[in-house]
């Protein structure tokens, strides 16, 4: 049977969605822990925080290789799922978006709305003046 007509002519990988829904993130950080893995392996790895049906792992696991952020081989019968984007990687995209979306591309917005927050402890406050004390110069003075 031949390819429907819109992938046969683009055989580009889909573009990677920016964010991921709560279930994505949920076998995203489960791949990230334990590396490659089966469906199976998946939905004993949710039991902690109420397992996930078969069939549901499976549908958002193959979303996110649609997306870009999963991809599998196959061992014998078995499809073993990794990540293609480290966790780093997610959160840094997942901040551009919210920085984006939100703030208007400004990280001075964004650290406001932080510095604002009044959950926001002591520690956490000395160690956000420790870090934009230690950046460079160059970086600061081309703000």
């Amino acid at each position: 049977m031949a390819e429907p007509p819109s992938r046969a002519f683009n055989q580009m990988p889909p573009k990677r969605s920016i964010t991921l829904t709560p279930a994505e993130l949920r076998l995203m950080k489960i791949l990230w822990q334990r590396g490659e893995s089966t469906v199976a392996e998946m939905v004993t790895a949710t039991s902690m925080e109420g397992e996930l049906a078969y069939t549901s792992v499976l549908t958002t696991i193959r979303i996110l290789e649609t997306k870009g952020y999963v991809q599998h081989r196959q061992e014998g019968r078995a499809f073993l799922y990794s990540s293609c984007v480290g966790e780093l990687e997610a959160g840094r995209s997942e901040v551009r978006h919210v920085l984006h979306r939100f703030f208007g591309n400004s990280r001075e917005r964004l650290l406001l709305s932080l510095l604002g927050d009044d959950e926001i402890s002591p520690e956490e406050l000395r160690r956000l003046k420790e870090t934009i004390s230690l950046t460079p110069d160059d970086v600061q003075e081309a703000s």
